[in-house]
């Protein structure tokens, strides 16, 4: 089991996958799984190996989908004594288990492939992040015109999450070519889990977005996000 569980870490980190590694750790008296026990947890609900099984590793469940969702770690106690206090179990022993979060690198994304966007492109790749570059002109939006990137979305902003999941891991920078451009593609994209939300340009240019965002009903709070 603990060979299929690596062998679908791998397989994770190849597909820039998410999900979480639960280890016990720690064992002590009578407990339903011994030290270094393992369980894989997939975001859709799916999972590989075991924990103990019962009410215990439905909590480390729900846990671990935590974990996926904030990316923090998380070290679990749990007594197995007496379930009408809230233990999980009745074996008479102590569990522990670290709950690890496997997540892709975060992805940052230049929405705008002109001359700022390209060196945006070429910073971020130094700094270590996946790149993935967004225009609806198709000829800035390949390898050759913006080398560099990881992926390339030749789509209009408004439609770039139908194409690319805009998650916690996801930074987005807008280099685009004006403001009409940010007025119609910022709006969904606010409304994402996005880690960061960048715009360059002048204050002019900003305050003239925000108006025209303003005029299509997008809410302030949004915006000042």
């Amino acid at each position: 089991m603990t060979e299929s569980i690596y062998k679908a870490l791998a397989e994770i980190e190849n597909n820039n996958g998410s999900a979480a590694l639960c280890t016990v750790t720690k064992s002590e008296g009578s407990t339903p799984r011994h030290v270094g026990s393992k369980m894989l947890v997939y975001p859709d609900g799916k999972f590989i190996g075991t924990v103990g099984g019962g009410d215990l590793e439905h909590r480390v469940l729900d846990e671990a989908w935590m974990a996926i969702s904030d990316g923090q770690p998380r070290l679990l106690h749990y007594n197995m004594a007496d379930p009408s206090r809230g233990d999980p179990g009745v074996c008479g022993g102590q569990v522990e288990v670290f709950v690890e979060p496997i997540l892709p690198p975060p992805l940052l994304v230049v929405i705008g492939a002109g001359h700022v966007g390209k060196a945006v492109v070429h910073l971020a790749k130094w700094l270590g992040f996946r790149v993935a570059v967004n225009d609806d002109r198709a000829e800035f939006c390949n390898p050759e015109a913006t080398p560099g990137a990881d992926a390339y979305y030749p789509v209009e902003m408004e439609k770039l999450q139908d194409h690319l999941p805009v998650t916690k891991q996801t930074y987005l920078v807008v280099t685009s070519r004006g403001s009409s451009v940010d007025a119609l593609g910022l709006p969904s994209l606010l409304e994402s889990q996005a880690a960061y939300i960048g715009v360059i340009g002048s204050k002019r240019r900003w305050a003239t977005t925000v108006k025209a965002m303003k005029e299509k009903g997008v809410a302030d709070e949004l915006i000042a996000k």
